[in-house]
């Protein structure tokens, strides 16, 4: 058995990181849910903006081998609470091999919907230049984005529209996202309820402490003017809602968090759909990381300079972290090192997950019918499962940008058959 200063540093060291992430996020926790009654009095209280007082708003799809999805979410759109008059849809088919322009065909009866085929020479090169295409043919001061895959409630437009009438600080507004096949399987599950405890503690509570949100690439609204001045999306991000969401803080705008509108989304269903997705995210951020984080410090106010780099480097503080502790724990279990730092560490492990499993089940009562014994029980089986599959995909991100040096392509999430 081993015991030196290096196992004992390297001890130390993975228990603060992970008690300062998890301060930081016990301090959005508590913030997100005085947002969260905030936001449901607010919902109750406002009354209805006038159609007269309403912007027209040009609906970009943009669209790559989406023939499974994309006619159920263009009934949703239809179905939109907005006046009629004032909206157009722009679904763009980016170079699709499948049948995705035949579905999108018969709707196109309705004079609000254009079907956009993306030349040849400029298709299938990721969501930023079909977005971008759309911006180019879009007729309305505000833009609001939805993937192919998603199904907003009728409600969910309007509000996001009116944030950005009532308040000119606003570059744009963000919606909820929600898992519609949810109850698919176990990964689904998982996700689910990452996907609410992600917006109801991270996204409420950045809001709220720091009015910053980060675009989430579905269900939002923007200033056509602002994402022109921007020159557009960056073609060369993998996460261009992410390198825009900078961007549009940079300018001096806002990004608000709407609750009161609601999009339903497809998420992985297989765990290879689901790596190669988290891999692009990673190697998105890896690329802002590389873009942005000489600036941030300076930008102002400082504490959107600090969250913005902090948020770029999650992922590598969450991976070393947990690699850490991962290694230490197994080498420790297995009598070879010994950790000699005095104090109640086993105390201290469950006490961070119990603060881990409290603070997504109240994030899930946020959401009608999610704070089941179900979903409970999975939460405290994720902090040791799920939770450790991040571990492989941030290892794979840094192998692909840092050492293998592999060109960054943009990969579509695949599709599945929505019963």
């Amino acid at each position: 058995m081993h015991s030196s200063i290096l196992f004992n540093a390297l001890f130390v060291l993975a228990v603060t990181l992970i008690w300062f992430m998890l301060a930081y996020q016990s301090v959005l926790f508590f913030l997100g849910h005085l947002y969260y009654r905030a936001s449901r009095r607010a919902a109750n209280e406002r009354s209805k903006m006038p159609d007269s007082e309403l912007p027209p708003v040009s609906v970009i799809v943009p669209c790559h081998n989406e023939e499974l999805v994309i006619a159920r979410t263009l009934h949703a759109l239809l179905a939109l609470d907005y006046p009629a008059e004032k909206v157009e849809f722009l679904i763009v088919n980016d170079g699709s091999s499948d049948a995705t322009a035949a579905a999108v065909q018969p709707f196109t009866a309705d004079p609000r919907v254009r079907l956009l085929e993306v030349p040849e020479a400029l298709a299938a090169q990721g969501k930023a230049g079909a977005l971008n295409y759309a911006l180019r043919q879009a007729a309305s001061p505000v833009l609001a984005i939805y993937d192919a895959d998603n199904t907003p409630e009728p409600t969910a437009l309007r509000p996001l529209v009116e944030e950005l009438v009532r308040d000119q600080r606003l570059g744009a507004a963000i919606g909820l996202y929600r898992a519609v096949n949810r109850r698919r399987n176990l990964l689904t599950r998982f996700l689910n309820i990452e996907g609410i405890g992600f917006q109801w503690i991270v996204q409420a509570g950045r809001w709220r402490l720091l009015r910053f949100v980060s675009l989430p690439g579905t269900n939002y609204v923007i200033r056509r003017q602002l994402v022109e001045s921007l020159g557009g999306w960056d073609r060369n991000a993998l996460t261009e809602d992410a390198e825009l969401t900078l961007r549009v803080y940079q300018a001096g705008y806002l990004v608000k968090f709407v609750p009161a509108s609601v999009s339903w989304e497809q998420e992985p269903e297989t765990l290879a759909v689901w790596f190669r997705q988290r891999n692009r995210w990673v190697r998105g951020y890896n690329y802002l990381f590389r873009k942005y984080a000489g600036t941030l410090l300076r930008a102002r106010p400082h504490r959107i300079g600090w969250e913005l780099l902090y948020s770029l480097s999650l992922y590598y503080v969450f991976f070393l972290a947990t690699v850490i502790s991962d290694v230490l724990f197994l080498l420790s279990a297995s009598g070879l090192v010994r950790i000699t730092v005095p104090g109640p560490y086993s105390l201290v492990w469950l006490f961070a997950f119990f603060t881990f499993v409290l603070q997504i089940v109240v994030a899930l009562s946020c959401e009608r019918g999610e704070d089941t014994p179900i979903n409970i029980l999975l939460t405290i089986a994720m902090y040791v499962t799920y939770c450790q599959l991040w571990i492989p995909v941030v290892a794979s991100a840094l192998y692909d940008d840092f050492i293998a040096r592999r060109p960054a392509k943009w990969v579509k999430t695949e599709r599945f058959e929505v019963g």
